[in-house]
């Protein structure tokens, strides 16, 4: 590494991690290195091969840098690098709300790329990834909301699954009542993230959306939160807490609504799609007994979910940048994506995966998937740029307010207007 700039950044955290770096796809001679800093979990495990493969055929060296795995952490780390200009990352794994944040330090990878580099990707996620018209990152794989189901207790009490939000709670109210005279005093009918969070956000961002409340933000800057729509699905949602949902939910996150699904205590849950495999795998009391289905929608408005998902960027401080494109470009390829989906059943953000044959065969839920991400609902991160946390963090604390039971969703949205339209006016 290079040690020099690493004492002049003066982050021990920062020093730290880069020493720990693990060399992978080693060349003598002249080889030039591009250091990846690659994400955790299923990310951390597929990213590094991608990364040597690339090295091996083009006969360059990579160095994969680690990270924190918490995402927070991770994020400020990437700052603290490109705010000290350090040329010690050249590649960064990214989360689908920072290229509005970080743009200003990213190479415009539309520079070094071919012109039909981005044919084929969910429109979506390259529209996320622009920043004032500069392509900022490229998507690696993909996640959305959605609404998992017990089969066996929809065809039990003869319901099908709901189309709409009325539906899913008179469904959730009929079924828990019925389990619980059964004998599962544990069992509620309906499971999400309400904790005061960036997973409230995602949540109540669909309830709105789906409502025809717009999101948040519109595409232009304006603040469009004070609508009767967005007020009635916060209102909405309120009404769930205590009723078919646990006043516990108000501290739940992705992994605590989870357990209460897979335990075989919940008849739907709202969660990402990394929950399918654990559902029904090994030990899971649910498993063979789930279904996945788009979210509900409001009575005038269409199913919405939330996307989630990462990308790959390149520091405009690398002192590689070609070369750095080339292996973002490498990795993001469709080769490589079908090769993540198959190894990691990671979702791919590349359209034609969908429709692959032997994808399809290895991850099933991926069809249901389909659809569900071609309409995602993006977050107002790239128009808010740097503000975003601060918008993400008003809007899912005055949504918990509703949630507790301090503030009527009319309340909620319109003093959300006020505090959103003056941060704009100083951050966007």
């Amino acid at each position: 590494m290079r040690l020099n700039n690493l004492r002049k950044t003066k982050h021990p955290l920062m020093t730290s991690l880069l020493l720990g770096a693990a060399a992978l796809g080693a060349q003598p001679s002249l080889a030039t290195e591009i250091a990846i800093a690659c994400g955790s979990g299923d990310a951390a495990d597929y990213c590094p091969t991608v990364a040597k493969e690339w090295a091996e055929k083009t006969g360059n060296d990579v160095k994969v840098v680690s990270t924190p795995n918490a995402t927070t952490e991770k994020l400020s780390l990437f700052q603290q690098l490109l705010n000290s200009q350090s040329s010690d990352v050249d590649v960064m794994m990214i989360d689908i709300v920072w290229p509005g944040m970080l743009a200003k330090h990213l190479i415009d990878l539309s520079q070094y790329l071919p012109e039909d580099a981005s044919e084929g990707f969910f429109p979506e996620l390259i529209d996320n990834n622009t920043v004032d018209g500069r392509l900022v990152a490229m998507p690696w794989y993909t996640d959305a909301g959605m609404l998992y189901y017990r089969t066996d207790l929809l065809e039990k009490h003869g319901h099908a699954v709901p189309e709409t939000w009325e539906e899913l709670t008179r469904i959730a109210t009929q079924v828990q009542a019925a389990e619980r005279q059964a004998g599962n005093e544990d069992f509620w009918g309906y499971s999400f993230q309400g904790r005061a969070y960036e997973g409230l956000t995602t949540n109540a961002l669909e309830w709105i959306a789906s409502h025809g409340g717009g999101t948040i933000i519109d595409s232009d800057g304006k603040v469009t939160i004070d609508n009767p729509q967005a007020a009635k699905a916060l209102d909405r949602a309120a009404a769930w807490i205590g009723t078919i949902s646990p006043e516990g939910t108000l501290n739940h996150t992705e992994e605590k609504t989870r357990g209460i699904f897979q335990s075989g205590n919940a008849l739907f849950l709202r969660n990402w799609p990394y929950v399918w495999a654990l559902a029904n795998g090994e030990g899971s009391e649910v498993a063979g007994k789930i279904g996945m289905a788009p979210l509900p929608h409001g009575p005038n408005g269409e199913s919405a979910a939330t996307l989630g998902g990462w990308n790959f960027a390149v520091s405009r401080y690398s002192e590689h940048p070609e070369l750095a494109a080339e292996l973002v470009e490498y990795i993001t390829a469709r080769d490589q994506q079908k090769d993540h989906a198959l190894a990691m059943g990671m979702n791919p953000t590349i359209e034609s995966l969908y429709q692959d044959e032997e994808v399809l065969d290895r991850n099933p839920a991926m069809s249901d998937l389909y659809e569900t991400l071609t309409h995602g609902v993006t977050r107002p991160a790239t128009v808010t740029g740097d503000a975003y946390a601060r918008v993400s963090n008003a809007f899912f604390n005055a949504t918990h307010r509703v949630l507790s039971g301090d503030l009527e969703g009319a309340a909620a949205v319109a003093q959300l207007q006020s505090q959103l339209e003056r941060l704009g006016r100083r951050a966007w």
